[in-house]
């Protein structure tokens, strides 16, 4: 795959939270840190946190991530299974506020076979979709351009999830608060 120059990326991928997080699971880790805008944690209830892609397809990219190490939806309990659903339908809501897109790609990549890079701890992507918005770069190059910055996309997010009925908004640093 071909590389495109992004210095205004450099940020981002060399924050040393990142770095910090342990070699365990980084999805068990990256909440439990309490720097939620520097790793991406946008909102959360009890049992699960909405976290941005840190390798997004497209601006949005969001992953919506049970607390507990769970590998399957199967293994979920009542509550946790509410609380991923509500907080997936949160997220859509909080997209559409923040970007507009046409549309939404979500799903689940379950098991080594999936294809998915971290296979032992569920996740549920969502990713904002707009009607052309794959052009020439991903099909002749195998490259694709993401045209946001992490942070502005955050913070998007961020404000969109606090417009939303039944939330506390800890502040700009800390993750939106989801109330059951």
């Amino acid at each position: 795959m071909d590389q495109i120059f992004t210095p205004w990326r450099m940020e981002w991928v060399s924050r040393q939270d990142w770095k910090e997080i342990s070699d365990e699971c980084v999805f068990c880790e990256i909440y439990k840190k309490g720097k939620d805008r520097e790793l991406g944690v946008i909102a959360e209830d009890e049992y699960t946190y909405v976290v941005l892609n840190n390798y997004p397809y497209n601006p949005g990219h969001v992953m919506v991530i049970p607390k507990e190490h769970i590998g399957s939806p199967v293994e979920l309990n009542e509550e946790m299974l509410l609380s991923h659903s509500r907080l997936k339908v949160r997220a859509l809501k909080a997209l559409e506020t923040a970007f507009n897109p046409q549309g939404f790609n979500t799903g689940l990549n379950l098991g080594k076979g999936s294809g998915g890079s971290i296979n032992e701890h569920m996740h549920t992507h969502i990713v904002p979709r707009w009607e052309g918005d794959t052009n020439f770069m991903p099909i002749l190059s195998d490259t694709k351009i993401v045209v946001e910055g992490m942070l502005e996309t955050y913070q998007k997010l961020h404000d969109a999830f606090a417009q939303q009925e039944g939330v506390e908004n800890k502040g700009e640093e800390k993750s939106i608060w989801i109330s059951g």
